[in-house]
């Protein structure tokens, strides 16, 4: 469904793998935009031969972003340092497996350099 003054850019992601050992990975997609705001979804991949307990995946925004809402996930935010950690359904992930978080933001979408741990 597309609301008014909603309009869906061309994918956008990036890809940061963590270090070590463990082969976090995490994608970042701009799903949607609008005046003012967007809507993101992150995918969590280990790309390792071991299961993952939990993760996090970090970023640090422009000035002016904040993360309105997240989901699959629980996130803090001090000024522009985002972090985002696995909710408690969603932290294990097995070698090969992906899991998904998806946030709404307000300001402009950007694509952050992630770290995934």
């Amino acid at each position: 469904m597309t609301y008014p003054g909603t309009t869906t850019p061309p994918p956008t992601t990036t890809t940061t793998t963590g270090p070590g050992p463990v082969g976090c990975a995490a994608d970042y997609s701009v799903t949607s935009t609008w005046q003012g705001g967007f809507q993101a979804a992150v995918t969590v991949t280990n790309r390792g031969s071991a299961p993952i307990a939990a993760w996090t995946v970090a970023w640090t925004w422009p000035s002016g972003q904040t993360v309105t809402n997240v989901w699959n996930g629980t996130y803090t935010q001090t000024g522009t340092a985002v972090t985002v950690r696995n909710a408690t359904w969603n932290g294990t992930v097995a070698p090969g497996a992906s899991v998904t978080f998806g946030l709404t933001g307000n300001g402009n979408a950007v694509i952050p350099t992630l770290t995934c741990s």
